[in-house]
């Protein structure tokens, strides 16, 4: 006999079953939506990024090597989101093993992501402070070291904090149903400095130097602003360029930070054991959110992206020669 208590759980042959969390139709729906939609646009952006900056030699720049290496980080969070809608309704359906590898490759993905938005930070200090230096210092191949090594650790840091929930999936679950997974406050709290306070204090103090040196210049512009000759205007739209380049950076910091805060602090303060399943939800799209907004913020603004959207869209990438296109 199927009882109400026995739709509510889980597993309802299981006296173990964890509960569902019970909404609404049209909630449900709702949350199925928003979450779905964010998932498809986070993969489609990326997926944009990645075959243009690919594809196009034009392209092929040490700055973009770095957008590429957040892209791919950001495709991946987008496709992990899927797991997350199978959580609306707080049940867990394909095993102990694949919550914990879930979990293992959602780490990876964001450390990544992360750490590739400090050597972002890192190219556009250098680009803006030293620009005499930068082709020296910063080449494809140092790029590429920087992005190896970026990954390596962001496999290998959270594959020794999560060692235990893999070694034994399942082990701190309390019920049938249920996907979580427990590290010790020492291991927690080295992960949020590692993982968010270090690289938020690195892009901090980067870009603020950044925009003191972008004011300097926009203060400089203002005060040689009636100069007409050649020379003047080039000057004048330059630091007008590393300006409006400043004022963009002032909002990846700010939505980075907006995105990211609310998982971290619940983690660092341990309250995730006291919020509801629709407040870690929240919190959980909030950070995933971010690798929707990234190629936004950092692709869209660019022109190169839109034309070489538009060659991905009408196929002519697929034309031979098409690598070798104009892109810039």
């Amino acid at each position: 006999m199927t009882t109400f208590e026995e739709a509510e759980l889980c597993f309802p042959h299981l006296n173990s079953s964890c509960r569902k969390t019970m909404r609404s139709h049209s909630a449900s729906v709702f949350i199925y939506l928003i979450l779905s939609l964010i998932s498809l646009i986070t993969v489609t952006l990326n997926l944009l990024v990645i075959i243009s900056i690919s594809h196009f030699k034009q392209l092929h720049t040490p700055t973009n090597l770095l957008l590429l290496s957040l892209a791919v980080s950001d495709c991946f969070v987008g496709l992990l989101m899927l797991f997350q809608i199978m959580l609306i309704d707080g049940c867990w359906f394909l095993g102990d093993l694949m919550c914990a590898l879930y979990y293992v490759i959602a780490y990876i993905c964001t450390s990544a992501a992360v750490g590739t938005m400090v050597l972002i930070s890192v190219d556009r200090y250098v680009a803006i402070c030293y620009p005499l230096q930068y082709p020296t210092k910063v080449t494809q191949r140092r790029v590429r070291i920087c992005v190896c090594l970026c990954w390596i650790c962001s496999v290998l840091f959270p594959s020794q904090i999560l060692k235990d929930n893999v070694e034994q999936p399942g082990r701190y679950k309390s019920c049938s149903g249920e996907c979580v997974v427990v590290v010790d406050n020492v291991t927690g709290i080295v992960d949020v400095l590692l993982s968010f306070t270090g690289p938020i204090a690195v892009i901090i103090v980067l870009y603020l130097r950044v925009f003191v040196v972008a004011v300097s210049q926009a203060r400089a512009m203002r005060s040689h602003i009636a100069a007409v000759t050649l020379q003047g205007l080039v000057s004048v739209n330059a630091k007008k360029s590393e300006l409006k380049a400043a004022r963009t950076i002032g909002v990846v910091i700010v939505v980075f930070i907006i995105c990211l805060c609310p998982y971290y602090c619940v983690t660092l303060t341990g309250q995730d054991a006291l919020l509801n399943t629709s407040s870690v939800l929240f919190v959980l799209s909030l950070l995933y959110s971010n690798s929707c907004l990234n190629p936004i913020i950092y692709a869209l603004f660019y022109p190169w992206f839109r034309k070489s959207v538009k060659h991905i869209v009408t196929l002519r990438i697929l034309k031979p020669g098409s690598s070798e296109a104009s892109i810039l």
